[in-house]
């Protein structure tokens, strides 16, 4: 028995969210059981209500806005808990047209992939502006190096999880969770595929940036932290050996100096300069194997996140009220009177 959970993050997205529920199939080539959630990342427009109405199987409801990055990780684990095998994530606005999802998880049907990513071509889609194009192909570019994957359109929601490569998803940045978790599925080694798919015409502006630099700006930001988390030795060594070999110069520089020549006194300053940037590079070095020990034990405690999920089973969906602190409605168990 094969089960597909799809999971759609959305945020005010009523007049959108039955358009996208309307465009998923349900019914796939191998999957033996189909269900669709909507994580409502705390709506204030009646998202979970209409999606309720339109054919969610479950609305799993923030009690108010948290972010992307959480609503996805809040969709992974209904999900694993749910029993899916495999968990699609699409976006609520109409993106990805659901006629792509069989494509989408048919590498992992075929046990070829753990992670399928849908490819929307940046670099050529109809759909972006010419400077986004381009900002886009330069970013996943620059994703890639990172991560070590050869995936072409790293920051696109279009993604298949199987049950392995979803159990031990977590997200620390709050802005998007495209990069880090591809920058960890690369460096645990994971099979990563990615398909060609079309896209739909943007319904709305991104809600998720303000313009291009903003966007670029937060990504940015998101690709220099997930690489410092996943590599800290590597990072804080290779930045501590420069200082300390600029200090170590400059050291080396007074040393000539004052054993050669009598004008050592007049290069006092080598001495604070390269004395403060050799100490600069020994904390960094230090910083680094601090950090090591951190994913180490960070590791340990992945391998218990992943032991506690696989494990969690949550009844059938018409008796689901609540999950980790956040209610579930179902169309057996809507909204109470009143509620929006």
């Amino acid at each position: 028995m094969k089960k597909l959970v799809i999971q759609i993050p959305a945020y005010n997205e009523a007049e959108n969210i039955a358009g996208t529920l309307a465009d998923i199939p349900r019914q796939y080539a191998g999957i033996d059981e189909v269900q669709v959630i909507v994580i409502d990342d705390g709506s204030t427009d009646g998202t979970a209500r209409v999606a309720l109405e339109n054919g969610a199987d479950a609305v799993i409801r923030h009690r108010r806005n948290r972010g992307l990055s959480r609503a996805f990780i809040s969709g992974i684990q209904f999900a694993l808990a749910l029993g899916a095998d495999i968990v699609v994530n699409t976006d609520a606005d109409n993106q990805y047209p659901g006629g792509e999802i069989q494509r989408l998880i048919q590498p992992i049907l075929d046990d070829s992939a753990d992670l399928v990513i849908g490819d929307r071509n940046p670099a050529q889609n109809v759909h972006f502006s010419a400077l986004k194009r381009k900002m886009e192909a330069f970013g996943s570019w620059i994703a890639r190096k990172v991560s070590g994957t050869t995936v072409p359109d790293t920051v696109s929601g279009f993604r298949a999880y199987s049950r392995y490569a979803a159990l031990p998803l977590q997200v620390f940045n709050p802005y998007s969770y495209t990069l880090e978790t591809l920058v960890q599925a690369g460096k645990s080694q994971m099979k990563i595929a990615h398909i060609p798919i079309r896209t739909n015409p943007n319904l709305r502006e991104s809600r998720l940036h303000k313009g291009l630099l903003h966007f670029v700006w937060k990504q940015s930001g998101v690709i220099v932290r997930s690489y410092v988390l996943y590599q800290p030795l590597r990072t804080f060594v290779s930045l501590g050996a420069v200082f300390l070999a600029v200090g170590l110069a400059l050291l080396l520089r007074f040393l000539i100096y004052y054993f050669i020549t009598d004008t050592a006194g007049r290069l006092l300053q080598s001495v604070t300069i390269g004395g403060t940037l050799t100490i600069v590079g020994i904390i960094f070095i230090i910083i680094g194997f601090i950090g090591d020990s951190v994913r180490a034990s960070r590791q340990i405690a992945e391998e218990i996140l992943i032991s506690l999920r696989d494990k969690t089973r949550v009844g059938a969906l018409s008796q689901v009220r609540e999950f980790n602190g956040q209610p579930v409605f179902t169309p057996e168990h809507p909204f109470p009177a009143g509620e929006q």
